[in-house]
């Protein structure tokens, strides 16, 4: 089945919906939105701390905000990237309040500002400690009343269309790599559909489902980015993974972990051993308040240290009501699990996050793939650099889909539907025992990359890290030739391709920076061997 769209969007996070909210008022033709399982699935739902952006003019300005993050990135983030982002985000505020997102406002009306790991002031809007959700909420409402969006639940994005499937050569030095749309697949029919678009926007959104415990729901496995590095797009940053210093620790749920967010250190909350000691000032001047990747590096260091399954964060010291009021989700789920966090200790350890690479964009969000964008945790902007700085994806996610947007709209009338485009050969079948066979390596999978590719690395383990995957890959390649395509082991290809390009771009950067530490090329005072 053959259908069009003028624009085509995989990923239905907050990124997918702010691009298809824009352009689906442009009067530019129909958009269509494809969501791997359902609307409200996303990564955006579990951000909690917030989204940043400088409100408060009485304190905070642009060129604060630029320095913080900046320096996050261990000074290795595109500039132009970050000017743009910092100096677009109260307008990209504006926007999300118009289409019905709730912020947290005091009492005199401004908004109540929380303050995070590595900021220099208070410049974090939230919705209690579920922001996310609230954002994702109001977009959702915002596009299913819009009438020029179809949205497509369940349906899965097999590959992008490019020349390739035209019978023409494509290599990664190949200079004018089109995208014509994409081939989905249809849960209802079991059939793989050809959807052409004059538009494709990535947004696909992250990759942390390819470790073994992770804060992103399991749909996190980078298909956008192994999608288009199979369709030899340009992915940069891979080795830039973030883990979040502070998920619950609950051997029960590992998939997703329960986030502790970030903005309960800012709160007050204190990193501690589990019998009470105090342990970030031997790493770091700014204590429990550092950046994630030196909170993390800390507390790993700590956990080998003491021989720990996880540290431990104190927020027992402030008020009880106040700590209820601010956190009421992460007091109701600790609570659920016996814990009183205004008596107790929440136990935490780190666990794989945000994808700070992806797919290669400039300023207008184009990927090195004419008519291929990409927004959202998918893309590598350059803002981020070599470390992430807390609560600015979401508000780049929404940055970029404007811009993105706005650069779309003014092309797309270059562009016509590429209808020489073959339908899908779907033949093949799958046993039981080969979705077994899927199963096992996709675990396979989470457990090499936690094992060699975590948050300390070194040679032997990327490179061993590398031979596992590439078995892995050539099983799951020649598997894929001869079955009829399915959801899981599409995502099993997906995730191997994307740990193989974390692990090569490790492999190549020959230095400890940002999220990246190998002890081969230690950059920091204290070793962590």
């Amino acid at each position: 089945m053959i259908r069009k769209f003028d624009f085509l969007i995989i990923g239905s996070g907050v990124a997918g919906m702010s691009f298809a909210l824009k352009v689906a008022n442009s009067g530019k033709g129909k958009v269509a939105l494809v969501c791997k399982t359902t609307l409200d699935e996303a990564n955006t739902t579990k951000a909690q701390g917030g989204i940043a952006s400088v409100t408060n003019l009485k304190v905070d300005n642009f060129e604060k905000h630029i320095e913080d993050t900046i320096i996050a990135g261990d000074y290795i983030s595109d500039r132009a990237a970050v000017e743009h982002v910092v100096r677009n985000a109260p307008a990209a505020i504006d926007d999300l309040v118009r289409w019905g997102v709730n912020f947290d406002k005091k009492d005199d009306g401004t908004y109540d500002l929380h303050r995070e790991g590595g900021h220099s002031e208070f410049r974090i809007l939230h919705h209690a400690d579920d922001t996310g959700f609230e954002i994702q909420r109001g977009l959702m409402e915002a596009v299913r009343h819009n009438k020029n969006i179809t949205i497509l639940e369940n349906h899965y994005a097999v590959e992008i269309i490019t020349q390739h499937h035209l019978g023409i050569e494509v290599t990664r030095k190949t200079p004018d790599i089109e995208c014509y749309g994409a081939y989905i697949l249809d849960p209802d029919t079991q059939k793989i559909d050809t959807i052409l678009s004059r538009i494709t926007l990535m947004a696909t959104g992250g990759t942390g489902a390819v470790y073994a415990t992770t804060s992103n729901p399991t749909i996190a496995t980078g298909d956008g980015i192994a999608m288009v590095y199979r369709a030899k797009g340009t992915v940069k940053d891979m080795e830039f993974v973030q883990f979040h210093p502070t998920v619950l620790y609950n051997p029960a749920e590992t998939h997703p972990a329960f986030l502790i967010t970030e903005a309960m250190r800012g709160y007050g909350g204190i990193l501690r051993l589990p019998n009470g000691e105090e342990f970030m000032q031997k790493y770091d001047k700014r204590l429990s308040l550092a950046p994630r990747d030196i909170v993390a590096r800390a507390i790993d260091r700590e956990m080998k240290l003491h021989g720990l399954n996880h540290v431990c964060l104190d927020v027992t010291h402030k008020d009880p009501e106040e700590t209820k009021k601010h956190f009421p989700h992460i007091y109701a789920k600790c609570l659920s699990i016996g814990i009183d966090i205004t008596k107790q200790y929440i136990p935490v350890c780190p666990s794989a996050h945000y994808m700070c690479g992806g797919i290669k964009v400039d300023l207008n969000g184009e990927s090195s793939i004419s008519r291929l964008y990409a927004v959202g945790e998918c893309s590598c902007t350059g803002l981020h650099g070599g470390n992430r700085l807390a609560s600015n994806s979401l508000i780049e996610a929404v940055v970029y889909a404007k811009s993105a947007a706005e650069h779309a709209v003014q092309v797309i009338d270059r562009y016509e539907f590429n209808t020489k485009v073959p339908e899908w050969n779907d033949e093949g079948t799958m046993s039981n025992e080969e979705k077994v066979l899927i199963a096992q390596d996709m675990r396979e999978v989470g457990q090499i990359m936690s094992n060699y590719v975590g948050i300390v690395r070194s040679d032997l383990r990327l490179h061993r890290a590398w031979k596992r995957l590439d078995l892995l890959y050539e099983e799951t390649e020649e598997l894929f030739k001869r079955v009829k395509p399915t959801s899981d082991i599409c995502e099993l290809r997906n995730m191997i391709n994307v740990g193989y390009l974390i692990t090569r771009q490790a492999i190549e950067r020959k230095e400890s920076r940002g999220l990246h530490y190998t002890i081969d090329y230690p950059k920091h005072a204290y070793d962590q061997r």
